[in-house]
Formats: structure tokens, sequence, C-alpha cells
């Protein structure tokens, strides 16, 4: 497998210019939600990168305008993550007609208006952030459903080919449908540029992960457990919940405790992906929800590392504050010195 040089350990900063709560895009919340401070932390974690998500409203109207004073911070990450020796994932994490959490919003993968608003976002980017050595352009967070597979391959083809069009050699990360899981990797095509990444998220097993999470109606909100438990006992849980949406993240002949086995197994079929095609692998989001225990979180942690180590696979996880899964938090001050050792 391809390596992917330089972002073998990060983390998010999700909440900062995208996912703002309460909708606050202000110069106060950018000014305040991260600061210096906050990157000469990562950089003492020993973290190699980190990924920023940002919205496409921080740095560009709805008509197509550029935002001077949106483009200000992202200047602002990527000189400061320079200054430390860190690079940065630069992640449209929405973009004019789509958002992930909203799969059905807008318009985006039936309008060629907004795609090509999109792909004047990313001549732009390049134009402004495209030579940088220590960026990496996420083209787009999480695309959801099936219906999209093919649209988004032709949309992240005309794209690329814009930013090189701008002259620049950045490397370009984007993942596949079903909110960039593993099987959405399957779907894409063959790359025709040679400096690409494929991107995954993994927040595996759902039923741990994100329990009690407010936004996922199939948990029950008394829900809660512990980890690890055996396989079986998770499948059955999930198959309590969400039905056999996810039983292909299961063995049924392999039932036991669950371990870095488990995701080794998940794990293997995005790296037949990037063999195939000759791309490196990135995990762009891993975590556990701050309504997990402590402990538990641990746990997690320490398998899908050592899948991760074993495997050579690089990775962000989420969340550097807040959003539910801030390690920074009050919920694991407790670990969180062992958690970094983790990440």
């Amino acid at each position: 497998m391809k390596e992917f040089t330089g972002f073998m350990r990060g983390i998010d900063l999700g909440g900062w210019l995208s996912q703002c709560d309460n909708n606050d895009y202000s110069e106060k919340h950018f000014a305040e939600f991260i600061t210096e401070k906050d990157f000469d932390v990562i950089a003492g974690w020993g973290l190699d990168h980190v990924r920023l998500p940002f919205d496409y409203n921080v740095i560009m109207t709805d008509s197509g305008e550029f935002i001077e004073s949106g483009f200000k911070w992202l200047t602002f990450a990527a000189d400061e993550c320079e200054k430390r020796g860190l690079n940065i994932v630069l992640d449209l994490h929405k973009t004019a007609g789509f958002t992930f959490d909203n799969a059905e919003c807008c318009g985006f993968f039936e309008s060629e208006e907004l795609q090509e608003l999109f792909v004047k976002l990313w001549k732009e980017m390049s134009r402004r952030y495209g030579k940088r050595k220590n960026v990496v352009f996420e083209l787009l967070n999480e695309v959801t459903e099936l219906k999209f597979a093919q649209t988004w391959n032709r949309i992240a083809a005309r794209t690329i080919k814009a930013v090189r069009g701008e002259g620049a050699d950045v490397r370009i990360m984007y993942g596949g449908v079903r909110n960039n899981s593993i099987f959405g990797l399957t779907l894409l095509d063959k790359p025709e540029d040679d400096n690409v990444v494929f991107d995954f998220h993994c927040y595996s097993p759902l039923v741990f992960t994100h329990q009690k999470a407010y936004w996922v109606p199939e948990l029950p909100k008394e829900f809660a457990m512990e980890y690890p438990q055996t396989e079986k006992f998770i499948l059955e849980k999930t198959r309590e919940f969400f039905g056999d949406k996810y039983d292909d993240e299961f063995d049924p002949e392999n039932f036991g405790q669950m371990s870095p086995e488990y995701f080794e197994r998940l794990f293997a079929q995005a790296n037949e992906v990037s063999k195939k095609y000759d791309v490196p692998l990135y995990c762009g989001e891993y975590g556990v929800i701050d309504q997990a225990d402590a402990q538990s979180t641990l746990n997690w942690y320490k398998d899908i590392h050592t899948a991760f180590e074993k495997m050579g696979i690089s990775r962000a996880a989420w969340n550097y504050k807040q959003k539910d899964f801030g390690i920074t938090d009050e919920h694991y001050k407790d670990i969180l010195d062992e958690l970094v050792k983790l990440l």
C-alpha cells in the first residue's frame, strides 16, 4: 500500500470553521474557539497534522463571491501548522447544496449551477494554497446516499482537473458514499491523477461509539454499553437497533471478544481498494462519544490504534474539543495522557 507520508497521526478541529454551535460563524467565534495555543498543544502531543473542516459559507457566498475574512482563518491555520512542522488537511465539510447531516438537502448532486460553484471554490483554494507543501485538499466530507455514487465520481474527477489547471501539485483526497464508509471506497473510480488519497471514516461498532447520541434516532437514549464485549453481543444489539444494515462489519464465525482483529477485518477491504488503484489510505475521522465511560473509550482506542499501526493507515481522530467527542474536554481529563499516545 502506498504510504500517505506526513499524515500518520492527527486530530480534527471540528466546530471551529464548520458545524459551529448555534450556527455561530462570527469573527468572535473564529478568534476564540481555536488559538495559537491549541496548535502548540497539538504539536506537543507529537502529532504530525490536523484535519480542518470548514464550511463553504466561511469563504464563499451563495452567489459565488469570495469572502476574504473567511480565507484569513484558513491561512492562519495553515501558517500556524507550518510554524510547528505540522501538515494540514483542508476539508470542505459542507458545500452549497449539500451537507452530510441532511442528505436530501438542497440539490447539489442534481444542479449543474451548484456544481459549478463547487469547482469554482476549489479552483480558488488551489490558487491560494495549492503549492503549499504542508497542505492537502479534501474535496467533500461524507457523501451520503448510494444514488450519488456515480455523480460523485464525475464531480471529483472534474474538480481534480480544475485544481490541476491552476498549476497545483497538491495532494487531493476524497471518500465514497454512505458517509465515507469503507464500502463506499469500492464504488470509487480509479483516479486518473497520481496524487490522490482515498479517505474513509470509522465509528465502528456504532452501538458503542454513538451510544445515547441525540442525532441517531435508532439508538435508545437509555442504552449504554462498555467496551470490549463479544462480537456476538454487539451484533445482536446492532441488529436490534439497525436491522441488517451493518452486518458486513461482523464475522459470523468469529464471535469472541472484541479485539484489534475486528478492525483489521474492517480495514482489509479498504486495503484491497488501495492496492488495486495504488492510492494511499486515510481515516479522516474515528472516535467515541463522551457518553461512553472513559475506560471503555481507552480500550476502544487501543484496539483501533493497534490495527492502524499494523496496517500502516494514516488517520485523524474526531475531535480535538467539543462536538460530543472532544478528547480535551472534562470527560476525558483522567485518561487524556494515555489517550494521546493512542492517536
